[in-house]
């Protein structure tokens, strides 16, 4: 039996790869209170609801 390759349009591995990458590269020299504040940011620039909120 062969098996039949499907080509992908969306990699998510390599989408999660990158943002953390990203993230990394932001917040790799910021102390706990600066990584504290940037989260904060990112939570109201989102504007998403925190879980259990």
């Amino acid at each position: 039996m062969e098996t039949i390759k499907k080509e992908k349009t969306f990699d998510a591995v390599k989408m999660m790869r990158d943002i953390r990458d990203k993230i990394s590269s932001e917040t790799q020299n910021m102390t706990f209170a600066e990584l504290k504040e940037y989260v904060q940011t990112k939570i109201k620039e989102s504007k998403l609801k925190p879980v259990g909120q």
